[in-house]
């Protein structure tokens, strides 16, 4: 790893003035790690580049660049790009040309304001530059495996007749600093964004029909100018949310697409574009279930599509992986008799098997799935938790990014014969970790086996008779709830905590992914009976360990897992606090009001909201707890947060005293949403639950962050 290029780290404002013992020592080092996201191979095989988030010097936001690695493993990365804006989305063309989107100026139009444009990198070397702008930006865009054949998704304002006039009624919002949305169907928020008025279309990107002016060279003497054709005008807002795919040789995009029913209802189709005339046409749809395409093989025949029966307050979530067979339109399962949920990520060169990944006990690892009999092999066979596979051409390797809980995302290289997997060089060492990771077992109530991962502080443990080195104990809550512990996590990482002295539980209870379709079965409609249940069980197997001390623990959690720090704080007493982030409180308001009602009224019905509601327990409450929202939340609305404030200060048994006073605190953010993704604040949310479970679980005082005012 000593060869790796090193990412300078930014100046801070208020740095120490000596580098601490690891970089999760202090959160001003935490912060200014890179951060790897996405990966991309080129046709001939030769490059691979990623995208690195780098803090900026003031340290109040990421900005991200595009990083060069050799698949080989033999030459150091390279940065690619380099700009104040930053740059995203890179995918190659068929000739090995990488394009990507970004927000910095045209050197050749400084004076214009900048948008998201489409840019290109030559292959053969040279400067990157603008090969499309347009008033409403870029989102991403899409390329064929085999063909010259180049695809945008930018949004549109509804009303606009062609570009020119998408343009023009932008500048009047503009102008006229006019932000209202009129609205005709649901959605209308996700997450943290505010839809419309925009609307996401598909768009080929072509050569300019248009005769350049007298005298006028092409764009940068570089090729010819290049247009958008709108190859969705009619779409709506059905193109939000969904993914698109590309057929090897161009002629056809695949693309996931809403359809609106009644009551506010929604499903997901799988459509076909044809390329040539923008003739639509829809290929699975079916009622009470969601249909989302996947990469189409290499001969072009298959499509991989992940189908989603709609859930039922008695039904749990699942996921099946299909084929299409885009010549008969025959739609047939593959690996039916796998239990797990599968993400399909990239077909062999010969379409002979399609690469997928699967969370897997608390792990997450890549599997080869052959077409012909279905047969699942794993490829990976280590703890890490794989994303963004890619297949060199000539079948042999895959290239992936792979965390665990002992390093952030990072490229590798797996050879798929043997499985055996390879550090790539890549920009950035791996930090040091102050700890060491372990596992605990358990056994539900209902016999069911349990498993978590638990985060310790580096010293070795103390002997038995030690009881004043035993290490504090945090139960940390996985989100979801479909989902599990088994990847690095920048907003919720534990070796911020065990470098303060204490130990993090991160279980897997009923509901996880990566044990079977029965372990989400058991805990489904019943938030509040079997996750509560194994969360404590698995709590109480971690206590038996000699280095705990069961005397001092604290309950966190966030989304899903703030539901069940707010559950666990109304039935039992046992941790000396709780915090409880982006938190469900109220079911009955929170179904109707989040971002995805429609998605919540199937599963959750009155009699589920009334059994499993927390705040109906607000009078057991006796715990200290820590509450934290963001206002922009639109996922878990910012009245879940209000009104669990306002409960506990008027009917916990720790309510507000004659004078207003009270254990509890609220921490809020009125321009974050659902994480907190500024790193300013994400250093102040860490500030605030360290003084809190300091002052709470260790009994001593430490100081809030100077920022708060306090």
């Amino acid at each position: 790893m000593s060869a790796d290029v090193q990412i300078d780290e930014p100046q801070t404002q208020s740095g120490p003035e000596e580098a601490p013992e690891t970089p999760f020592h202090h959160l001003d080092h935490y912060v200014a790690i890179p951060r790897l996201s996405g990966l991309v191979l080129s046709p001939d095989g030769s490059r691979l580049v990623t995208t690195v988030a780098t803090l900026n010097g003031k340290g109040t936001e990421y900005g991200s660049a595009l990083w060069e690695l050799d698949p080989t493993g033999e030459r150091a990365a390279r940065r690619i790009t380099r700009s104040a804006k930053g740059e995203a989305g890179a995918a190659f063309a068929a000739n090995g040309d990488l394009f990507f989107t970004s927000a910095r100026p045209d050197p050749e139009k400084p004076d214009e304001e900048p948008v998201n444009a489409l840019w290109l990198l030559p292959r053969d070397g040279g400067e990157a530059r603008v090969v499309l702008s347009r008033a409403g930006g870029v989102e991403s865009v899409l390329t064929a495996r085999s063909a010259d054949a180049t695809f945008v998704q930018a949004s549109v304002l509804p009303g606009s007749k062609d570009e020119d006039d998408d343009e023009k009624r932008r500048k009047a919002r503009k102008d006229n600093k006019v932000s209202a949305v009129l609205h005709s169907a649901y959605p209308v928020r996700f997450w943290d964004a505010d839809l419309g008025p925009d609307e996401p279309r598909l768009f080929a990107v072509e050569p300019s029909r248009e005769a350049p002016e007298p005298g006028k060279p092409s764009t940068l003497d570089e090729g010819p100018a290049l247009e958008l054709r709108n190859l969705t005008p009619d779409a709506g807002p059905r193109l939000r949310f969904g993914d698109a795919h590309v057929s090897p040789d161009g002629r056809t995009v695949y693309a996931g697409f809403l359809k609106p029913l009644a009551k506010a209802d929604l499903r997901d189709e799988v459509v076909a574009v044809d390329v040539a005339t923008g003739a639509r046409r829809t290929l699975l749809s079916e009622d009470r279930k969601d249909f989302f395409p996947g990469p189409v093989s290499p001969d072009g025949r298959l499509l991989a599509v992940v189908v989603e029966p709609h859930t039922t307050p008695t039904q749990s979530f699942t996921s099946e992986l299909h084929l299409l067979d885009l010549e008969s339109g025959e739609l047939r399962r593959l690996a039916a008799d796998w239990d797990r949920l599968a993400h399909p990520a990239a077909w062999l060169p010969d379409s002979s098997a399609l690469l997928v990944t699967a969370d897997d006990g608390g792990r997450s690892p890549v599997f080869r799935i052959d077409v012909a009999s279905g047969e699942v092999t794993r490829v990976t066979h280590d703890d890490g938790a794989y994303t963004d596979v890619v297949v060199s051409p000539d079948g042999g390797a895959a290239y992936a990014l792979r965390s665990s809980y002992l390093f952030p995302p990072e490229a590798v290289r797996i050879d798929l014969e043997s499985g055996e997997t390879t550090r790539l060089l890549n920009p950035a060492e791996r930090p040091e970790i102050p700890g060491r990771l372990e596992e605990v077992t358990a056994t539900a109530e209902d016999g069911t086996p349990l498993r978590a991962w638990l985060a310790l502080p580096r010293e070795s443990a103390p002997s038995q008779g030690e009881a004043s080195a035993r290490r504090p104990l945090l139960l940390w809550i996985h989100g979801g709830p479909i989902g599990s512990w088994n990847a690095w996590t920048w907003r919720w990482n534990p070796w911020l905590m065990t470098a303060q002295g204490y130990a993090v539980l991160l279980p897997d209870p009923a509901l996880s992914t990566g044990y079977g379709q029965d372990f989400i079965q058991r805990g489904w409609g019943r938030w509040g009976a079997e996750p509560f249940t194994d969360l404590m069980a698995l709590t109480d197997a971690a206590l038996e360990r000699p280095d705990l001390d069961a005397e001092r623990t604290a309950a966190m959690g966030g989304s899903f897992g703030g539901y069940m720090a707010n559950w666990v704080a109304g039935h039992t007493d046992r941790f000396r606090a709780v915090v409880t982030h982006a938190s469900l409180w109220a079911l009955e308001g929170f179904g109707m009001t989040t971002d995805m009602a429609h998605y919540w009224a199937k599963e959750m019905d009155a009699a589920m909201a009334d059994a499993n509601s927390p705040h109906q327990s607000v009078g057991e409450i006796r715990t200290p707890m820590l509450v934290i929202h963001g206002d922009k939340d639109y996922r878990v609305p910012i009245g879940e947060g209000l009104r669990l404030w306002y409960e506990l200060l008027s009917a916990s048994q720790l309510a507000a005293d004659e004078e207003g006073r009270t254990p509890h605190r609220f921490l809020y953010f009125p321009d974050e949403n659902h994480w907190i993704l500024k790193p300013q604040h994400a250093k102040v949310w860490y500030g605030v639950v360290n003084a809190f479970l300091a002052e709470h679980v260790l009994g001593e005082k430490r100081e809030l962050p100077e920022e708060l005012g306090l």
